[in-house]
């Protein structure tokens, strides 16, 4: 298969940060300690620079379309995503206890789900007058 001459080494770079990107995001799906979101927007800010097709499925995605359009235009974090990601933070935790997690690893963990918690709770919700599959207002 012949490589096209605009797959230029900064494209390529590109595309290698949006995939891997969009792994680790598929992953944090899964993982509780592992981020989604700051993924998917790696991932979406990549494509943009790489693949319009991957950029465009991944804005038409019915999951983390909406979730990255809402960042874009009003750096906003959706209701549903907010008590998700703190479901989550608290879920982490609830486990380390249970699991007679070592003091200092406790302690860490407290710092940085503390901040990320600081962060989702920051951020302002999207507006309720929005149509989701577009991102524009109605």
């Amino acid at each position: 298969m012949k490589l096209r001459s605009r797959l230029s080494p900064l494209r390529l770079f590109w595309l290698a940060v949006g995939v891997s990107a969009l792994a680790l995001g598929g992953l944090g799906a899964a993982l509780p300690l592992l981020p989604t979101t700051p993924f998917m927007l790696l991932a979406a800010f990549a494509f943009a620079r790489s693949s319009e097709r991957l950029h465009d499925w991944l804005l038409g995605h019915r999951v983390f379309g909406p979730l990255i359009r809402d960042w874009r235009v009003y750096g906003a974090i959706g209701r549903r995503a907010k008590i998700f990601g703190l479901l989550s933070i608290a879920a982490v935790l609830g486990l380390s206890l249970t699991m007679n997690t070592p003091p200092w690893v406790l302690a860490v963990q407290v710092v940085v789900l503390g901040l990320s918690a600081t962060f989702i709770l920051s951020r302002p919700s999207p507006p309720t007058n929005t149509v989701r599959d577009g991102g524009s207002e109605s």
